[in-house]
């Protein structure tokens, strides 16, 4: 007996032009509702009593810059992990799988695969943003991709509203979500990164591990990511109209660029880590820029490594 080899087509090929999801024309709702959860766990519960319990002086040494900093990673994590818990079945189910957005979520659900997408999407978008009002100090490239994140985003949700007028925009949401997959996925290992660097400021071996891990997680996650986009952009090539056959590749270098700058901040980490001594200048990951880490005795204050050694 033969083996017979043939080309299924892509489930998004097949996708029917439809509204995403009746939430869409609440999206105003949903992200501010997102904001303000987000408020609430940062004011009452992180810096409230949290924080402090659990890592003490090591919180409290930090500037103020830091501090924020350091939340921000616990706060995006966090969130990164409840978007991946409640969005990877409806995202794997419309992308590769048979369900469309009117899919119920659960079998006699009224909640839909479109509404779940609807809400994880404005998850992300609102933690950029309060990122981006939280933080005191951040790189350009990421202003940039986070900025880029939010307009795109909630751009693929408002045009959904209009399908007479936008034929894709089904499908450019589709891509948005890839888009999302791919950078918690490959950031995620990053943010955990930087909490571990505040934490054993001085374990240079662990800490250069961890960011060469780091460097290669995010190199791979973007070369993987320019693989899938770009296939299905391919594979939907009929489907798109002009404009968005010109600005969806031109986003897509946009947000690689942001990625492979971070691979190069963490690649410049891992160097450091590698020459690092006491009293000698340290690269601030957070910052993107070298910085002056200056280390002294602290006799009242031990780190969190059991010596007395303590940053500032």
């Amino acid at each position: 007996m033969g083996i017979h080899y043939h080309h299924d087509i892509s489930a998004l090929e097949t996708l029917k032009l439809q509204p995403i999801s009746r939430l869409a024309p609440f999206s105003a709702l949903i992200i501010s509702i997102v904001l303000v959860v987000l408020f609430v766990v940062r004011y009452y519960v992180l810096e409230g009593f949290l924080i402090k319990r659990l890592y003490g002086s090591i919180y409290t040494n930090l500037s103020e810059v830091n501090r924020r900093g350091f939340i921000n990673h616990h706060i995006a994590g966090l969130t990164k992990i409840l978007i991946l818990i409640v969005a990877a079945y409806p995202f794997l189910e419309v992308v590769i799988g048979k369900s469309s957005f009117h899919t119920p979520y659960a079998h006699g659900s009224r909640v839909t695969m479109g509404d779940m997408l609807v809400v994880v999407a404005q998850m992300l978008i609102g933690m950029y943003a309060f990122e981006l009002i939280y933080r005191t100090k951040l790189s350009p490239i990421a202003v940039l991709h986070h900025i880029g994140t939010i307009i795109i985003g909630q751009s693929a949700i408002a045009i959904s509203l209009d399908l007479a007028r936008e034929p894709d925009a089904d499908i450019e949401f589709v891509l948005c979500t890839v888009w999302g997959a791919f950078d918690i996925i490959s950031e995620f290992f990053p943010h955990l990164a930087i909490i571990l660097y505040r934490i054993f400021p001085n374990r240079h071996r662990f800490l250069k591990r961890l960011f060469l891990l780091s460097c290669i997680t995010t190199a791979l996650g973007t070369t993987c990511e320019t693989i899938v986009i770009f296939f299905l952009f391919g594979s939907l090539w009929d489907r798109w109209q002009i404009a968005f056959k010109v600005v969806t590749p031109l986003l897509h270098i946009a947000f690689s660029a942001a990625q492979v700058h971070g691979s190069v901040v963490f690649w410049k980490m891992y160097k450091r880590q590698q020459k690092l001594e006491e009293d000698i200048p340290g690269f601030d990951i957070e910052n993107g820029e070298i910085s002056e880490m200056h280390v002294h005795a602290d006799k009242t204050k031990p780190s969190s490594s059991g010596s007395t050694v303590a940053i500032v």
